[in-house]
């Protein structure tokens, strides 16, 4: 019997556990280890970080659904991977072996790297986890008692660029909805080198297309935006040009600021030799394998990709839900084929499926694969794109809790669309 341990319970990790279980049955011992007791659906972190829903509402406890199928949790914080001796400590220095470690923690989030920057200790905002976006609402509703100057956007260094989008275009919405629209000028500032980058060099007409509605709610924006440091009511922003010389110097006033830090990787992770790039992110092969150690596998936002072309101001790639479910469906038939003694041959397909909601309409962007050139390049927007994504919130929450293991919604989303699903 082999010993997994999957480090990491988001959309990755959770996804990766039932699918093993599903491959591999109880002949096997799964354990899941995660620093908090719930899965969080991500996504949906915008539309809590303006009151939309609620903790509970995107939340649910994993050792209750865990349990049904036979996958052993223990909700604790990992302090340390020994990866020449097949182990990991967990914080109370508990010892777990393992015939396989799977790597899906997500992100450290850098907000040391930006003087004044975050909710712990800073003066900007986050939506990057649940709390994050709960603590965003709390300041949020505050603005809607006394209104004023909003500023969001990405910091230098980011890879998750969707959420700035869609965190400002909700707000407007909710904002129009309350009918203060108009007494909250807004600013979305961003690394990127135009609007609709998004990290990927661009999806088919995203610049238009996001320039497009940001124009309609009366959204301002700085791009090729390097921020430096942020005080108590204002941002510092240098606006850079194509050769990286700067052209403008912005203090933007704010009320209510969100900005997205950049993403390293979680310490216990960058600290093991030869696994991580500089920036903490897992070096792995083809086959989701890391290059040192063969039998740790990694999927999701903790996985080093090389961005498509070097911007002035330095941008990740993104890690979108499909493309993280092609890398989990690699993982588990890799593993298997290992316990098998046969060589890995999947490879995941690492394309871009990202439901941009805007409120009321949204945009849907497809990238397969995600870095160009593309196979698929595509981008439609409408109201559909907002009920697409609800669908989707709803549909992974219960996949959780029923131990889904199988990519359902990408898979048939894309038909839906008329796209050929390439693996």
């Amino acid at each position: 019997m082999s010993k997994i341990i999957i480090i990491g319970a988001g959309i990755a990790g959770i996804s990766v556990a039932y699918g093993l279980h599903t491959k591999l049955g109880k002949s096997h011992s799964i354990t899941m280890v995660n620093p908090v007791d719930y899965f969080q659906f991500t996504p949906s972190n915008v539309w809590v970080g303006v009151g939309w829903r609620k903790k509970s509402d995107t939340t649910l406890p994993l050792e209750k659904y865990l349990s049904k199928f036979n996958i052993r949790f223990i909700p604790q914080a990992l302090q340390k991977i020994d990866a020449e001796n097949n182990s990991i400590y967990l914080l109370d220095n508990t010892k777990l072996d393992y015939d396989y470690l799977i790597i899906t923690t997500g992100p450290k989030l850098a907000f040391d790297e930006i003087p004044g920057a975050g909710p712990l200790g800073g003066f900007t905002q986050s939506i990057c986890t649940v709390d994050h976006a709960e603590t965003a609402n709390t300041a949020y509703q505050k603005l809607l008692e006394n209104p004023g100057p909003v500023v969001i956007g990405a910091m230098p260094g980011s890879s998750c660029f969707g959420p700035i989008y869609e965190y400002s275009l909700v707000m407007s919405t909710d904002l129009r909805n309350k009918k203060i629209r108009n007494k909250i000028p807004m600013t979305l500032i961003t690394s990127e080198p135009y609007i609709g980058h998004m990290g990927l060099g661009g999806v088919n007409d995203s610049k238009s297309l996001l320039e497009s509605e940001l124009r309609k709610n009366d959204i301002k924006w700085i791009t090729n935006a390097k921020t430096t440091k942020v005080e108590v009511d204002k941002i510092f922003v240098s606006e850079l040009d194509s050769n990286g010389n700067t052209i403008k110097e912005h203090v933007v006033p704010f009320k209510f600021s969100m900005m997205l830090p950049a993403f390293k990787g979680v310490d216990a992770v960058s600290a093991v030799d030869g696994l991580c790039n500089p920036r903490g992110f897992v070096l792995i092969d083809d086959h989701q394998r890391s290059k040192k150690y063969p039998n740790i596998y990694a999927a999701g936002v903790c996985v080093a990709i090389t961005p498509p072309e070097q911007t002035i101001v330095p941008t990740g790639v993104p890690k979108t839900g499909y493309m993280i479910e092609t890398m989990v469906s690699a993982i588990i038939e890799n593993i298997a084929a290992d316990m098998d003694g046969k060589p890995a041959t999947a490879i995941a397909t690492c394309g871009a499926l990202c439901l941009a909601d805007m409120g009321n309409t949204g945009i849907a962007f497809v990238a397969i694969p995600q870095i160009p050139p593309r196979n698929i390049n595509w981008a439609k927007g409408g109201k559909w794109v907002h009920w697409a994504k609800v669908l989707y919130e709803k549909y992974f929450l219960f996949k959780v809790k029923h131990g889904w293991s199988e990519p359902v919604f990408e898979k048939y989303f894309l038909r839906i669309l008329g796209l050929k699903r390439l693996e």
